[in-house]
Order: structure tokens, then C-alpha cells, then sequence
């Protein structure tokens, strides 16, 4: 009787190994973030276990009150607490956030995918296009696809979304190009498998791992972009609770009343940074479970 010995597919266990890699410690400063970003999610879903107060009550007695324990963030011109309004507007903000880099990743997965893997005329006509957009500044391209349509939630999600593809989408193109040419991928076509098994199993989470780390810095900036738009007052209309509707509903008072613009743009900030190291650390690790 023949003894068969099976042994583990060398493909697999190159994609199994970042998994294993991901679980080690991120660090100090990572796991910071990853706290202060718990926090955001946290506050998010369910807001009122951080704020108790509603962010559209008005006591116009307390208008303009500067930060104390009764109104952490002080209160606005309306005498609405600014930390009740920071932490209910946590959601929109988020979802902006998540829902412009789900936009753009899925355009640029798209866009990346088909101009690497098709080549020649397709490849040099996506190229093309994708050096106009470059052509316009983000920001710029947000604001007029926002002068099109209206400000609205919606069109927010829809304009950041859009302004940021390009770079991810040739960030995808190089990463299917530099990924397609190596050994495991020519093991797999080796081993018999099919052109879609390839492409699903080995090609695309290949070239995506390293690109986790860009989607989660991607959150950060659409949401820095959408409360630039906000703070422009092209954003998410008033009286939401946006943060950067809240900026600028505060600028009138940046001389005056200080807390209206520093303490909900220093969340802003934080969050923005938190999300940054945070991403940079997974990044990191799986660069480290690459090699």
C-alpha cells in the first residue's frame, strides 16, 4: 500500500500568514488609538451613554456659558451644549467618513482591477482619466460636484467619495501589477487552478492586504474633508450636529467664545491622528508578515 503524503499548499499558507501576524501587539500608541477610536465608534452607536443632554435643547440662559462640569464643551449662542451636539454628531460624521471611503474604494477596486488586468487601450484610457481628476484638487473637485447637486448628507458622501478615487485607484493598479508577476501567482496558474480561483483567492487579497492600512487613514481625511466642506458651509445643513457644521457655526465667536472652535475641531484632530497611527501600525505589521 502507497503512502500519499499531502503537503500544505505554499499559496495558501502565504495568505493565511498576515492573519497570524495581525493578532501581535500593536504598541502603545496604537492600542491609544485604537481606544480613542472605540470611543468614536461607541459614541456613534449609542450617544446617549456619553451625553445625556439633547443637542437641539435651547436654554438661551446659558448661551455662550464657557466649559464648566455642567457643559464640558460650554454651550453655543442657543445655549445648546456643545459636548451634547459633539458626541450626537459623532454618527453623521462617521458615516460620512465611512461611506465616502467605501465610494472610493469601490470605484478604485473597480477602475484599478480592469486597467491592470486588461492592459493596452483600456489601460491607457483609465490611466487618462484618472490624470484629469488628478488635474483638479480634491477639495476643488468635492465643491463642485456640491455646487451641482446642493449640500445635503448624501451629496457630502457622494463628493468626497469621489474626489478622493484617483489615488486609491492607482495605488490598486500598482499593487495588481506588482502582485500578478509573483511566484504564487504563477505556482497557482502552475498547480491548475482556475483564472478566477487565482484572481479571488490569491490575486485580490494579495494585492488589498496592504492597502487595509490606506483605507483606514481614508476615513480620517474624508472626514477632515467633510468638515472642511461643512466648515465652508457646503456640508450637512443646520441644525444636524455635524462637526464640522459645528465649526462653522462657531467661527463667529473664534475671538469671543473660544471653546465653540477649539474643542470640537481638537476632536477632529484627535480622531483624524488616532486613525492615522492606528493605521500606520497595521500597516506596519503587515509589511512585517509580507517579508
Amino acid at each position: 500500500m502507497t503512502t500519499v503524503s499531502l503537503s500544505p499548499d505554499p499559496v495558501s499558507a502565504e495568505v493565511a500568514e498576515p492573519r497570524r501576524a495581525v493578532r501581535r501587539s500593536l504598541g502603545p500608541g496604537a492600542t491609544l488609538s485604537a481606544v480613542l477610536i472605540a470611543l468614536v465608534v461607541l459614541a456613534a452607536i449609542a450617544p446617549g451613554l456619553l451625553a445625556t443632554t439633547t443637542p437641539t435643547h435651547i436654554e438661551l440662559t446659558d448661551a455662550l456659558a464657557a466649559p464648566s462640569w455642567h457643559h464640558l464643551f460650554g454651550t453655543d449662542e442657543a445655549g445648546r451644549d456643545v459636548f451634547s451636539r459633539v458626541v450626537h454628531g459623532t454618527r453623521l460624521s462617521l458615516g460620512i467618513g465611512l461611506g465616502a471611503t467605501a465610494i472610493a474604494m469601490g470605484l478604485a477596486i473597480v477602475l484599478g482591477f480592469v486597467s491592470a488586468l486588461a492592459g493596452g487601450v483600456v489601460d491607457t484610457v483609465i490611466t487618462r482619466v484618472l490624470e484629469v481628476f488628478f488635474a483638479f484638487p480634491s477639495l476643488l473637485a468635492a465643491l463642485l460636484v456640491i455646487s451641482v447637486f446642493g449640500p445635503s448628507v448624501k451629496t457630502s458622501i457622494i463628493a468626497v467619495g469621489i474626489s478622493s478615487m484617483p489615488g486609491y485607484a492607482r495605488m490598486v493598479r500598482g499593487q495588481v501589477l506588482n502582485v500578478r508577476q509573483a511566484g504564487y501567482i504563477e505556482a497557482a496558474h502552475a498547480l491548475g487552478h482556475r483564472r478566477r480561483t487565482v484572481l479571488l483567492h490569491h490575486l485580490f487579497p494579495n494585492a488589498m492586504r496592504p492597502l487595509v492600512a490606506v483605507v483606514t487613514l481614508g476615513v480620517g481625511q474624508s472626514i477632515v474633508w467633510a468638515s472642511s466642506l461643512a466648515f465652508l458651509g457646503l456640508g450637512v445643513p443646520p441644525p444636524n450636529p455635524e462637526w464640522g457644521a459645528l465649526l462653522d457655526s462657531g467661527r463667529n465667536y473664534i475671538t469671543t467664545q473660544w471653546w465653540l472652535e477649539v474643542l470640537p475641531g481638537l476632536v477632529i484632530v484627535l480622531f483624524a491622528i488616532s486613525v492615522t497611527t492606528l493605521g500606520r501600525a497595521i500597516r506596519q505589521r503587515l509589511e512585517g508578515a509580507a517579508r
